[in-house]
């Protein structure tokens, strides 16, 4: 049997994200409408700009082939941590299907990545079942306690006491239960070995945790619960091993006793007793009640794929279907990938999508999101003939948080595919420890609380995004699948907050639009426009390019490193019809990609 082999590269540098508004986005005020529907449509025709790639500054070069395989590939997992990466191949190796990877991948994150996920968050899975032909999101999103107080909400940041406050009810469990129910092959006791072996015998940790502990020196050194990451007192280096012998047991009374063991009895009442020592309202009840939602993925036709992706309340998929619409691919090749033009454009595109995230994105069981509407082709051509490709349009602030979060991709060899994104939020959630080993996520903390200047008389606490009990705030989570005819060719996603959505976004089109191989798209430089105005890009892009940028009207910034990730899978025919597998992880967090 031929050894899997890992895709990564150096650091590269870039940014946080948000918004500037453009003109003509509505806000549906009804009862929810089903976020199942979205549109398939087919994106508008724009005349082509004169600029050409070979003119392009900073263009990338044409990319190289892949070699093909000397025997058609089985399965793939791209993971932000090796570790995570290792024991999902594993669960593949004995016959596991994708999803019971993923189970086990997502599982081996929360261990090994506590400063992004694990079983005190949530997220949201695309999956692909390769005998039904269909594509399925289950959603896991954290949702606010029923005792959830908006006048908490009117102060963004709570005291390290109140942190609490931002704790929605823990969706992981019951996500990855779910998933299992209904795709898994193996037992879930199965699935959880390996992650509560890492976490039981110790795990190496990775270059990226340990820059979170040191982000964090002041609360790790004083959370007694997390004594394990301190050798004499100091933070532990990377390669350093560390156990959570608390999270490994855990971790086992899970794949024993199953979802009612986490959301019932002693572990429950630990991750209560936990939130409401921090201020928080969470009950047994919230706990107890708690519900997966399935959804169907929005979907549309883009020269010659159908690309699906994700529905609210995540507004990932709305930046994702409203960039599609706006432009053609013979538009995006014509000035070049990651030329100024090319920068500046996606730029432009960015800022519109945020804005009608702002002003039109909620939970769909509290707001009616009119996302037809949203990225109606029409719309987006109309939007796509305001933006000047020599001026930037002046910004109008917003304030948005969103941070952490992972995501693992994975492909079985009867073709399933997972697409899977899970968060605790900010850097290891609400940093609340439970006596179990995990952290509590702050989720609540991407509700919109404040006053939109100028957005049509919106007011604090009102808006579509705004805290109510039961709700699930509105998350930038994208897990993507991409078909040509009933065949998935790419899938991928993302983690960093309010980063995830342009990241994902750019990485897609680097493939598709201009067939650039997955590992050398996920590596590339990204931009992002942040709420107060600016553009914010990897150092990497170039001084021909930032400067190309300026001439555009950009206020540019590539000073600030970034460690946003995307991870992503391409799956080929190659000669004789033999498949052909690329998984890419992005080198940003360290990750790994593995194919067999």
């Amino acid at each position: 049997m031929r050894p899997f082999r890992a895709l990564s590269t150096a650091c590269l540098a870039a940014a946080f994200a948000f918004v500037l508004a453009v003109p003509g986005v509505g806000c549906g005020a009804s009862p929810a409408q089903s976020p199942a529907d979205s549109a398939l449509a087919p994106p508008p025709t724009t005349a082509a700009p004169t600029t050409t790639a070979a003119a392009a500054p900073g263009a990338t070069a044409a990319p190289k082939e892949t070699p093909a395989p000397s025997a058609p590939h089985r399965f793939a997992v791209a993971a932000e941590n090796p570790t995570a990466t290792r024991i999902a191949m594993d669960v593949l190796e004995k016959g596991g299907s994708a999803v019971d990877a993923a189970i086990a991948g997502v599982l081996a994150v929360g261990v090994t990545h506590p400063v992004s996920s694990g079983l005190g968050g949530g997220g949201f899975a695309l999956v692909w079942d390769a005998k039904t032909k269909k594509a399925t999101v289950l959603d896991f999103r954290e949702k606010a306690p029923m005792g959830l107080k908006q006048s908490e909400f009117a102060k963004r940041f709570p005291p390290e006491n109140k942190a609490g406050v931002m704790t929605g009810v823990p969706g992981e469990v019951a996500g990855l239960a779910e998933l299992h129910a209904r795709w898994g092959k193996l037992a879930f006791a199965d699935l959880v070995r390996g992650p509560a072996d890492a976490a039981d015998k110790g795990f190496p940790v990775s270059a990226h945790l340990a820059r979170a502990l040191k982000w964090s020196e002041k609360w790790v050194t004083k959370a007694p619960r997390y004594g394990f990451f301190l050798d004499a007192g100091a933070l532990v280096g990377a390669g350093k091993i560390v156990k959570n012998p608390a999270l490994a047991a855990t971790l086992r009374k899970l794949g024993a006793e199953g979802k009612k063991a986490f959301y019932e009895g002693s572990i429950a009442a630990d991750i209560v007793a936990t939130a409401r020592a921090g201020g928080g309202h969470l009950s047994a009840a919230d706990l107890k009640t708690y519900e997966v939602i399935e959804r169907a993925p929005l979907r549309t036709r883009w020269e010659g794929y159908e690309v699906h992706t994700m529905p609210p309340p995540s507004a990932g998929g709305v930046m994702m279907l409203e960039t599609l619409h706006m432009h053609t691919k013979a538009d995006l090749v014509a000035l070049g990938h990651n030329s100024g033009a090319y920068a500046h454009l996606v730029a432009e595109t960015f800022r519109g999508a945020v804005a009608d995230r702002v002003r039109a994105i909620g939970d769909p069981a509290f707001v009616k999101v009119d996302v037809d509407g949203l990225v109606a082709p029409e719309r987006m051509k109309a939007r796509r003939a305001r933006i000047s490709l020599t001026a930037t349009t002046p910004a109008e602030k917003f304030r948005l948080k969103e941070a952490g979060t992972s995501h693992l991709v994975v492909v079985d060899a009867d073709g399933n595919v997972v697409s899977i994104t899970s968060t605790v939020n900010n850097m290891f959630g609400a940093k609340l420890v439970t006596e179990g080993g995990f952290v509590l996520n702050d989720e609540l903390e991407d509700f919109t609380t404040e006053r939109i200047e100028g957005l049509y008389g919106v007011t604090p606490l009102k808006g579509p995004n705004s805290p109510q009990p039961g709700a699930r705030p509105v998350s930038s989570m994208t897990p993507t699948i991409v078909l040509q005819g009933d065949r998935p060719v790419m899938a991928l996603g993302g983690s960093g907050g309010t980063r995830i959505a342009t990241g994902v976004t750019q990485v897609l089109l680097a493939h598709l639009a201009f067939g650039i191989p997955v590992s050398q798209a996920v590596a590339g430089p990204r931009l992002e426009t942040p709420p107060g105005g600016g553009l914010v890009v990897d150092a990497a892009f170039g001084p021909e390019v930032i400067k190309d940028l300026e001439t555009r009207g950009e206020v540019v910034d590539a000073s600030k490193p970034n460690f946003s990730a995307v991870q992503a899978v391409s799956i080929q025919e190659g000669p004789g019809g033999m498949r052909v597998i690329e998984a890419a992880a992005d080198p940003r967090k360290g990750g790994e990609g593995a194919v067999k």
